[in-house]
């Protein structure tokens, strides 16, 4: 077994020259190159190095088999030309993997605030909260909610970077290159509210099931599934929309916050960047992908948090036949304007990371199919004027 120290006789030979009685021997020059070069006399550093080289030598291989597989990709998916059918099919495609990944990977965090939205005296924090989960529920308790999560932020993420993209095109065609540059953060907020607005549609029905399961012990079903079958069969195909207004309220604000800013900052980003966003590797551009995307999801989470909070005690807590004016009055007359805010450190760090990562795989995606990445476009050319 290598020692992690020199030897003696390598200190000896080290110290022995701080002696006046120590009289240096001359050796060939070739011989002391060798002597410090020697890897035996250091065991831990050349372990360290070999450890490097692996690394490096594991990443260089993965990269190769990651351009391999966006050659091939590419290939049977032929040119992809911007703003085709296949353009918006390959953003729908990036949006589902992107939020449905991010999402189920923080239930555990989504759980603990759902839950301590609702009664905000169960829990402490979050250690606590898992701990007292995990003992009582197991450590598929801490992921309880996770099917529905899957499949409801899978079909938002599909429609809104999807329709993101497509609206964004439309309504810049419509106002002509000059006005769309000059009004870009118009375009980027009627375009993202616009994608929201079907995308919450889709996760809806998904979405009252989660919240039903995190915030009732034990859960009232088992799966995503027997879940719509449960609501259905006691409230009606309704029941499954019900949190359909607030989760608007929550949802339209928060994509608009989310794509709008994500493109603000990227372009602020390469602005103050040296060169052009061309210059970087497509590495650095996702790099620059994940931070526009957290500090982002920063203002998104503060924008939509009492938002959030309904949506939560709504699911929760609506009796049935209850208008839904009615429902929100009795609601914060209980928990006041404060309650509005509760868990809105959690969800900070949730959304966050989770916007971070989304932006990031997103553009990830795009870049494996031959795609740009989102935002830090370059002004359009400015048209000579000529003179009469």
């Amino acid at each position: 077994m290598p020692l992690l120290f020199p030897t003696q006789t390598t200190l000896q030979e080290i110290f022995a020259t701080q002696s006046p009685l120590y009289q240096r021997s001359v050796q060939p020059e070739s011989s002391q190159l060798s002597r410090k070069a020697r890897s035996d006399l250091f065991p831990a550093w050349s372990a360290v190095d070999d450890v490097k080289s692996k690394a490096g030598q594991l990443s260089n291989e993965a990269q190769r088999e990651i351009q391999k597989a966006s050659a091939a990709a590419q290939a049977k998916a032929g040119h992809i030309e911007l703003y085709s059918p296949k353009y918006y099919a390959a953003c729908t495609l990036g949006g589902l993997l992107a939020c449905g990944v991010t999402h189920t990977a923080v239930t555990p965090l989504d759980l603990v605030k759902c839950r301590r939205q609702v009664d905000s005296k169960m829990y402490k924090g979050n250690f606590e909260a898992w701990g007292k989960i995990g003992r009582a529920e197991g450590f598929r308790g801490i992921y309880t909610g996770w099917s529905p999560t899957f499949f409801g932020y899978s079909a938002q993420g599909a429609f809104k970077y999807g329709g993101y993209e497509f609206f964004k095109k439309f309504y810049s065609d419509l106002a002509g290159e000059d006005l769309a540059y000059r009004y870009k953060t118009s375009i980027y907020l009627t375009a993202s509210a616009s994608a929201e607005f079907i995308a919450d549609l889709a996760l809806c029905p998904f979405e009252a099931v989660k919240v039903r399961m995190q915030t009732t012990i034990p859960p009232f079903a088992t799966g995503t599934f027997n879940g719509i079958s449960n609501i259905t069969g006691k409230e009606g195909f309704a029941g499954l929309y019900k949190g359909l207004y607030p989760l608007w309220g929550r949802q339209i604000p928060y994509t608009m916050m989310k794509f709008a800013s994500f493109e603000t900052i990227v372009e602020m980003i390469y602005g103050y960047l040296p060169g052009k966003k061309s210059d970087y590797s497509k590495g650095a551009q996702t790099g620059v992908s994940f931070a526009g995307g957290y500090l982002a999801g920063i203002l998104c989470a503060i924008v939509s948090h009492p938002a959030d909070v309904m949506v939560s005690k709504l699911n929760a807590n609506r009796q049935p036949g209850e208008a839904f004016g009615a429902a929100m009055g009795r609601i914060y007359k209980d928990i006041g304007f404060s309650g509005l805010w509760n868990g809105l450190a959690v969800r900070i760090v949730m959304i966050g990371t989770l916007t971070g990562l989304q932006w990031m795989i997103y553009d990830s995606f795009k870049i494996f199919m031959g795609l740009p990445t989102t935002g830090g476009a370059a002004p359009p050319p400015k048209k000579e004027v000529s003179m009469p």
